[in-house]
């Protein structure tokens, strides 16, 4: 493999030793090769340089050696992932292998070069890079697809909670409204923005009950033991005053620890219904039948 497109930094104080590095890379890959003959220049280019893939480092150079140049360049957001060999001809004892190792670098190889190793060395880093290069794609594509999944789930739900017929209200536990929908806001022939903050019991009465907040600690309790009522008679109380027969129902959405984060409360228009109580031979039995019927 030539490993176009992969851009690798060299730097040496010694320009013979740039050349070596240069000629000996070029004989066997086609990388971009940048070139630094001291520690601070090895700093401007990554700066003004994007995507260096790797930097081969001598350790022994004067003013800024490389052990301070790498340290700089691991404190530096732009330019501390990127991989390190350090290359040196004094520092070989195992203390300062360590030390480079600690800095940050991922190889320490000694002078004089092995041609072999060096190259090697240099193709597996080249081989690690394009790897998570093309696992990061694949990554990128996976969220990007399942993002368009939950938008298109989120767009859904919209839709449905937007044409849905029947009003919903979400509240807090304290019961205020934190959402409604259009059929909502028709209904009670409130805008949303007036709507949402106002407490249920501004809007909401039981049957026989002038004030939903009073029942509103029931509501709890009993929503905390079976975590849903439904079918409950009641009326909203539209903006204007007038009482609007509903049926409704609350579904409490509870957080991780059991508590009640939300309650859902979804109401149906009864209006154009009324209640006929008949008694039959089992008894009496309570109907709700459309008021236009013939009976």
């Amino acid at each position: 493999m030539r490993y176009s497109g992969f851009k690798l930094l060299i730097v040496d104080d010694h320009v013979h030793n740039l050349f070596t590095l240069r000629t000996l890379i070029r004989q066997h890959m086609e990388v971009a090769i940048l070139e630094a003959d001291s520690g601070q220049q090895a700093l401007d280019i990554t700066l003004k340089q994007p995507n260096i893939d790797l930097i081969i480092l001598d350790v022994q150079m004067p003013v800024m050696d490389g052990f301070q140049t790498a340290s700089m360049l691991k404190m530096r957001k732009k330019t501390r992932d990127i991989p390190i060999i350090f290359l040196t001809a004094a520092f070989k004892s195992e203390e300062f292998q360590q030390r480079g190792y600690a800095i940050g670098a991922v190889d320490y190889l000694l002078k004089p070069i092995d041609d072999n190793l060096l190259i090697n060395k240099i193709g597996t880093y080249f081989r690690l890079i394009e790897k998570e290069r093309a696992m990061n794609l694949v990554l990128e594509q996976k969220v990007a697809e399942r993002t368009a999944e939950l938008r298109e789930a989120k767009q859904y739900l919209e839709n449905i909670l937007t044409y849905m017929g029947e009003a919903l209200l979400v509240l807090n536990p304290e019961g205020e409204i934190t959402q409604v929908n259009p059929a909502a806001c028709r209904m009670l022939a409130y805008r949303e923005e007036d709507l949402i903050g106002m407490s249920i019991g501004d809007v909401f009465e039981e049957e026989g009950d002038e004030a939903a907040g009073a029942f509103f600690g029931t509501w709890l309790e009993a929503l905390i033991r079976t975590g849903a009522l439904s079918k409950i008679e009641a009326r909203f109380i539209a903006q204007d005053g007038t009482r609007i027969p509903i049926l409704f129902a609350r579904t409490a959405v509870k957080d991780p620890s059991g508590a009640i984060a939300h309650i859902i409360c979804i109401a149906k228009n009864m209006s154009g219904y009324r209640r006929i109580d008949e008694d039959e031979d089992e008894g009496d039995a309570d109907t709700i039948t459309a008021s236009h019927q013939s009976h």
